[in-house]
């Protein structure tokens, strides 16, 4: 059918058909409005197949489709049951609608049915029936073929299909149906009685769930009803929560009876898994019992697709982002038939982006994005216009690419055959053949030149290109595409270097590295300087990493060429030149060492040097312990005194003269034992003075170190005057230091007559 008027620039769905039940033998009508440039032609698709006018279908004036008496299957007739669709059509492109499901409006039968009970008075009933049909049937119940009293508090109807009453009397006893009811038909179910028996039990009972919630699917804006009936003694309390710790809220909350959840608008933050509790009032004696609520949310678009206007040979991008639960599948159309991807268009990010690339004319057209899940599906489109501009010039022409090298290829063209005096450049479009359309890189070249030098390319690798000439107006077309591979990448030139043997033989020596490359070996030349020929190639492996040479003539100069080769031919050589001459007058004068003995050696000498370490090390050690221990050696060897020995310290003045004293100048020899006697006394009485007891009021005084009446002896060490001298060091302490460090507690000096007293500092003791 075709619509006429004028509209829009475009071409847009107003109202696409919905999803709708039908009656057996009922007339059908599924709308469908467009807007857009007219004329529009509309047409319908039933399951994808287009639908043939007749007498039973047609497409009304406004585009609707119209069935004049709805068919189910059956033995003689096809069922008009499907998915439908709306096509529409005008000079833009086409355009397909969202897929409409229609189903036939029907009711099974009862499936569950109320069943006889018998309760006592004060207790809880529970009557339930379920039946399928299309659409959802609406479940009332009856007493007594009377529909029941909706206004009592104690009875409550759920939707569904669920009758529960409370604190059971006795007029509550009687026979009780359901009614199911849709556009297909009226059911009723058997009847079920309710027998009330005795007066209500006062003994306590614990709490317990009678009935709990079912897990439910259900799709937004719709109402879920989650059943908990709880008995006992007291009345059990129900309470909800989610597993998840989220608050239920209180929008669209609604309690039904006596513990019924019935949410109302349904959203998809309301799914979760739902927990009852029948809680006995004043305690922690609880039952629970939980179901799970999915609710599904059909697809809607987050981000439509906008149409857009590109220049012949440029890219064009749509996007198409959509939401909902279970997220939708996304699906492309052009000019509604499904979008087929390859190089030129490309489908990524989970299909929410369409790209174009090197637009053609053939691509102007409308592009629909359908978004779809279980909930239901939803479309948006978008027009891309090609800009073509008169008068740009043709392709360029006879686009050739040749191999220089492994990196280096020659791409060449001709000027185009038309429209050439506005061209103001040439854009080259390189890309590895095995890459995609996207990893495409251009290079721009001046209007005058017709060649082009691609360098720094991968070896062995197949390269496409293809050349635009560019006004300021836009481009050409693409010309034709050529294809062209690098060569092989030979290995590098090794590094060589060449070691005499003796006056015939010399050893050339290389390294493998990975800058070499790939190499399968090595090609090795010498040959006498200025020979004609080489002698040679001699093949060695890869691992291969000297050869000898030998018989060579030592009164020439030799020339040594080495190279390596793999599957892609020969790299550089590295030449040597050597003489054999000199090398061998060079040994001559030198004459290689004996390194063996050398080496032995330089053992010998090492070991010599570490045991004159330790010897020395050792001797400073027995020394510092000699000069240590000496002195309280000597002091332990002592004889007894038979008077009290009183000797005043020797002043600082006298330090001079007590030295020579000792010394053995300015005495005679009269009295020689005697007053060598007393000297000793005097000089062991300067070095190793006592500590005796400082008074404040006397500082700098020294002590007589034997003046206690219970000590009648002093052990004392003789040394002989001509083994002993004392020497004084050139940083001398001061006299009140010296006093200093020779005071102390006389207790403690009386104490002990035996305790030896540290060598004076400033003080060198020499024997």
């Amino acid at each position: 059918m075709t619509l006429d008027g004028s509209r829009s620039a475009e071409l847009a769905f107003a109202v696409e058909p919905s999803d709708g039940v039908a009656v057996q033998e009922k007339p059908m009508v599924l709308d469908c409005l467009l807007k857009g440039t007219q004329p529009i032609t509309i047409s319908w698709r039933k399951n994808g197949i287009l639908i043939p006018e007749s007498e039973h279908v047609s497409v009304l004036a406004n585009g609707s489709l119209h069935v004049s008496h709805f068919r189910i299957a059956g033995a003689d007739s096809s069922s008009d049951e499907g998915e439908y669709d709306c096509m529409a059509q005008n000079r833009f492109g086409s355009l397909v609608s969202r897929k409409a499901k229609v189903q036939a409006a029907i009711m099974s039968d009862f499936h569950v049915l109320p069943e006889n009970t018998v309760m006592e008075e004060g207790g809880v009933a529970r009557f339930q029936c379920q039946v399928h049909g299309l659409p959802e049937p609406v479940i009332t119940w009856e007493k007594n073929q009377v529909p029941v009293d909706t206004d009592n508090f104690r009875y409550t109807l759920l939707p569904t299909g669920v009758l529960q009453i409370t604190g059971l009397r006795t007029e509550d006893a009687g026979l009780y149906r359901c009614v199911a009811t849709n556009l297909a038909s009226v059911k009723f179910s058997p009847e079920a009685k309710l027998t009330i028996s005795g007066s209500h039990s006062h003994g306590y009972k614990d709490p317990m769930i009678l009935v709990g919630p079912e897990n439910l699917t259900r799709t937004v804006h719709q109402t879920a009803v989650l059943e908990c009936m709880a008995t006992g003694n007291p009345r059990p309390i129900v309470s909800w929560s989610r597993l998840d710790g989220r608050p239920i809220g209180v929008e669209g909350i609604q309690v039904l009876g006596t513990g019924n959840l019935m949410i109302s608008d349904l959203t998809v933050q309301h799914s979760g898994i739902y927990v009852c509790a029948a809680n006995k009032p004043g305690s922690r004696v609880r039952r629970t019992a939980q179901g799970r609520l999915v609710v599904q949310a059909p697809a809607e678009f987050v981000q439509h697709p906008q149409s857009i206007s590109r220049p012949l040979g440029t890219t064009a991008i749509f996007t198409c982002l959509a939401q909902g639960e279970p997220p939708p599948q996304l699906t492309w159309l052009k000019n509604g038939q499904i979008l087929e991807t390859s190089d030129h268009m490309k489908l990524k990010n989970n299909n929410s982006t369409l790209t174009i690339y090197g637009i053609s004319q053939a691509d102007e057209a409308i592009y629909q994005c359908i978004a779809e899940n279980s909930a239901g599906s939803t479309q948006a489109s978008a027009r891309l216009t090609v800009l073509w501009t008169e008068g740009l010039p043709d392709p360029p022409q006879n686009v050739r690419a040749l191999t220089i090298s492994a990196t280096v290829i020659r791409v060449s063209w001709k000027e185009p055959q038309q429209n050439t005096k506005d061209i103001i450049g040439y854009v080259l479009h390189i890309r590895k053949t095995a890459d995609p359309v996207e990893m495409e890189f251009q290079e721009a070249v001046s209007k005058s030149t017709f060649q082009h030098l691609l360098t720094d390319l991968e070896p062995s690798t197949n390269y496409s290109f293809y050349m635009k000439a560019y006004t300021s107006r836009g481009a050409s077309k693409a010309s034709e595409t050529a294809m062209e591979s690098t060569l092989g990448e030979v290995p590098a030139m090794p590094a060589l270097n060449i070691k005499v043997l003796n006056s015939t033989a010399i050893q050339a020596e290389w390294k493998t590295s990975i800058k070499l490359g790939q190499h399968e070996g090595f090609k090795l030349y010498y040959r006498k300087v200025h020979a004609a020929h080489f002698t040679g190639p001699l093949l060695l492996p890869s691992n291969v990493t000297s050869y000898n040479i030998t018989q060579l003539d030592s009164t020439v100069a030799y020339e040594v060429k080495l190279l390596a080769y793999n599957q892609h031919g020969d790299g550089n050589a590295t030449v040597r030149f050597f003489s054999l001459k000199d090398a061998v007058e060079r040994m001559v004068l030198s004459p290689p060492c004996d390194c063996l003995k050398n080496e032995q050696s330089n053992k010998t000498s090492t070991t010599g040097i570490i045991i004159g370490i330790h010897i020395g090390v050792t001797c400073i050690i027995f020394c510092v312990l000699f000069l240590m221990f000496g002195y309280r050696g000597r002091l332990l060897m002592c004889k007894t005194m038979p008077d009290q020995l009183s000797t005043p310290q020797v002043p600082r003045a006298q330090w001079n003269s007590s030295s020579l004293a000792l010394n053995g100048a300015g005495h005679g020899d009269q009295e020689l034992e005697t007053s060598r006697k007393q000297l000793d006394m005097n000089e062991l009485e300067r070095l190793f003075p006592a500590s005796p007891a400082q008074d404040p009021q006397h500082a700098g005084h020294v002590v007589n170190p034997v003046q206690s009446a219970t000590h009648n002896e002093t052990q004392i060490t003789v040394l002989t005057l001509d083994e002993f001298s004392l020497t004084e060091e050139q940083s001398v302490p001061s006299e009140d230091a010296v006093l200093e460090l020779h005071t102390g507690p006389q207790q403690e000096a009386s104490q002990d007559d035996t305790q030896h007293s540290p060598i004076r500092e400033g003080y060198v003791a020499s024997l």
